[in-house]
């Protein structure tokens, strides 16, 4: 599954053939494997403000995730259950991804964005029974808690309390050694919940196979990783498909060390000294955090930067931000591109000349990605359709979690549909031009408004809502809300901010509406439902 160096992108694509172990167990492969080998190598490193950094070994790595396999399974964890982890970058969200792989049981990882609607939604709908989190997460579980009967026990990061058991209790005297759970490619490893852009989230669940298959794009994205001294660092939440999936698990395989930092707000000065200090030579950085990095002026003059590869995704990178990168960073951007059902598809490659501004790159060796209309069928070079991916493919969702009807409508014939629209040029570049379904896309973020609109409804003082992505130079797009009242109440600033923070104290700090606009009534269909394209033709014409 690794790639073989070739001169020419085109041989790449040519030579390249899967080979996908059939006892495949990402648990191992992140952890056991590279500790029988090269025991004290650093697997993970910890930026602290302070100064004061921390390491971990692939050995403690593969010891601590052991022992914490025997203390989930000595409390019932059984192959497939579904354990949660609700958590920031720290070394114990690796050790418990790496446990929970080994046992056969399903990771579930959650972001501490999420208020309590979305944590109980999801909790709920994916039956776990064990949840991993801190002292911040366990007051999002207060009030939820009760409304969980399938979640049994609640372990904390940060120590025992009512009802809770500590995290380091749990490894502590238990055996470092734990035999691995019979796995393939296809056995359940992981399920990260979709942004519900047709109704309420979905969970992708995928089988260990995507770990191997996210190898080829990562490698081909980070200039032939692993180099010597490479060093992986994203800002990107290790809940979300970004972070996992295209820099943690890919760089533990590859046996290139991964810097965590803690969680807090994105600062482009920050972000820089956390690359500077801990010598980070490829990071992935999504285009909104890239555009926000234009704040610091002179970067290379005012910071020790190592950085050889930059890899970016999310949403769409752009033509100006890409020439940024460039002549800022002296680096050549490698946009890359893939949902959460079927990730890191398409990229480029700016060391085999696959690189043009405004475009995501080519389809990635091994994967085969076309532009098709709504029957399933390609469409010539130059014309507009959905970006497609051809099944069976190692990266490709298991399924949705208990939705078979949704899993089924994701497909096409052999094509499984993104929902995106786009293009390919005669060179065979893809151009992304947007969503056909009404899916947001902010600071790299995909979220759906079915889930906000359902949370506004709940308000008090809101009848009837829409919500919208409408445009804007940083953020690729905000999320706008539009609101009709309740008789009784008037539209005013401070009711506007109390919805907003209604929502975002519910549902996440990433999904609440940046702008409120009060209406008298919205456009419907003759079946009641909101037609969200007038809404968004109705703000782009504003601010043409």
């Amino acid at each position: 599954m690794l790639l073989e160096p070739r001169d020419t992108f085109e041989a790449l694509r040519r030579d390249f053939r899967w080979a996908i172990p059939v006892d495949f167990n990402i648990g191992r492969v992140v952890a056991d494997d590279w500790a029988a080998k090269a025991p004290e190598q650093v697997c993970l490193e910890h930026f602290s403000p302070d100064g004061h950094h921390l390491s971990m070994t692939y050995a403690e790595l593969a010891e601590r995730s052991s022992a914490l396999a025997h203390g989930l399974t000595d409390l019932g964890v059984t192959r497939g259950d579904r354990v949660a982890l609700l958590l920031p970058q720290c070394f114990e969200t690796v050790i418990a991804h790496v446990a929970i792989y080994k046992m056969g049981a399903i990771a579930l990882p959650l972001a501490l964005l999420f208020g309590e609607e979305a944590l109980e939604y999801r909790l709920r709908d994916a039956g776990a029974r064990v949840i991993v989190t801190n002292a911040f997460g366990l007051q999002r579980l207060k009030a939820i808690k009760a409304r969980l009967p399938a979640l049994t026990c609640v372990i904390s990061i940060d120590g025992a309390g009512p009802d809770v058991t500590s995290f380091a209790g749990l490894i502590e005297g238990r055996p470092s050694v734990f035999e691995i759970a019979e796995s393939g490619p296809d056995t359940p490893a992981l399920m990260i919940y979709t942004s519900g852009t047709t109704g309420p989230p979905k969970g992708a669940l995928h089988g260990h196979r995507v770990l191997a298959g996210h190898i080829p794009g990562f490698q081909l994205a980070h200039d032939y990783l692993p180099q010597p001294q490479d060093k992986v660092w994203t800002p990107s939440d290790w809940a979300w498909a970004g972070g996992l999936l295209n820099a943690l698990l890919p760089a533990l395989m590859l046996g290139v060390p991964v810097v965590s930092s803690p969680a807090q707000k994105f600062d482009p000065h920050m972000a820089f000294r956390i690359m500077a200090e801990m010598k980070v030579r490829n990071a992935f950085i999504p285009p909104t955090a890239l555009r926000l990095l234009k704040a610091v002026e002179n970067p290379r003059q005012t910071h020790d930067l190592v950085l050889r590869s930059i890899g970016s995704a999310g949403e769409s990178l752009g033509r100006e931000t890409y020439e940024w990168v460039k002549s800022a960073l002296g680096i050549v951007p490698n946009e890359f591109y893939g949902q959460t059902e079927c990730n890191f598809v398409l990229s480029s490659a700016a060391h085999l000349g696959v690189s043009k501004g405004g475009f995501i790159g080519k389809p990635v060796p091994g994967h085969e990605v076309a532009i098709i209309d709504a029957e399933g069928r390609e469409v010539p070079a130059g014309e507009t359709g959905q970006v497609a991916i051809r099944r069976p493919d190692p990266v490709m969702f298991l399924g949705y979690w208990n939705n078979d009807n949704a899993t089924e409508d994701k497909f096409v014939g052999e094509w499984m549909k993104t929902g995106d629209l786009g293009r390919q040029d005669a060179e065979g570049y893809v151009q992304f031009f947007g969503r056909d379904d009404d899916v947001i896309t902010s600071s790299g973020y995909r979220i759906g408004p079915a889930e906000i609109e359902d949370c506004l409804i709940g308000h008090p003082a809101v009848r009837l809502a829409a919500v919208i992505g409408k445009p804007d130079p940083l953020r690729t797009e905000i999320v706008k809300a539009f609101v009709v009242l309740h008789d009784g109440f008037a539209g005013q600033p401070a009711l506007a901010a109390e919805i907003r923070d209604w929502v975002k104290n519910r549902l996440s700090m990433h999904e609440y509406p940046r702008e409120v606009e009060f209406v008298t009534e919205l456009p419907l269909t003759t079946s009641g439902k909101v037609i969200r394209r007038l809404l968004r033709d109705q703000e782009i014409a504003k601010a043409s």
